[in-house]
């Protein structure tokens, strides 16, 4: 036969104090609920790691875009370079065409006047031998 107490859903835990679970009930959830905050407890540890290593690869990421920026501007500067090399160059070559033809109209003087010098001095050779 079952105790009375029993059949009404009363029960005495192990310091003899009437409750309305079985006392391995208690026990258990007891023991579950102490699960539970561990768990939790981990949980919220690894959020706290989680949110750690979240905020090291943004670091990282801006780090990143950084270092990237840098990059595409020294890329930009090195074809800037470049292209202002290329003008530079260009306007070398136009200067040293510009030169280059100077020097020939020069030359062509200098020859049509050497040859004018010496008609004049061959001229002044014979009318000094006709005296």
């Amino acid at each position: 036969m079952t105790d009375p107490l029993t059949r009404l859903n009363l029960f005495f835990d192990d310091l003899n104090h009437i409750r309305i679970i079985q006392p391995e009930l208690a026990s258990q959830t007891s023991d579950l609920r102490e699960e539970c905050i561990d768990f939790t407890n981990s949980i919220e540890s690894f959020k706290n790691i989680a949110d750690g290593f979240i905020n090291i690869v943004a670091s990282l990421a801006q780090e990143v875009d950084k270092e990237k920026m840098k990059a595409i501007g020294a890329r930009n500067l090195v074809k800037s370079m470049a292209k202002q090399r290329e003008a530079q160059e260009q306007r070398l070559q136009a200067l040293l065409l510009e030169k280059t033809t100077e020097l020939e109209r020069l030359r062509i003087q200098h020859q049509s006047l050497a040859k004018t010098e010496s008609e004049q001095l061959e001229m002044m050779d014979r009318l000094l031998t006709l005296q």
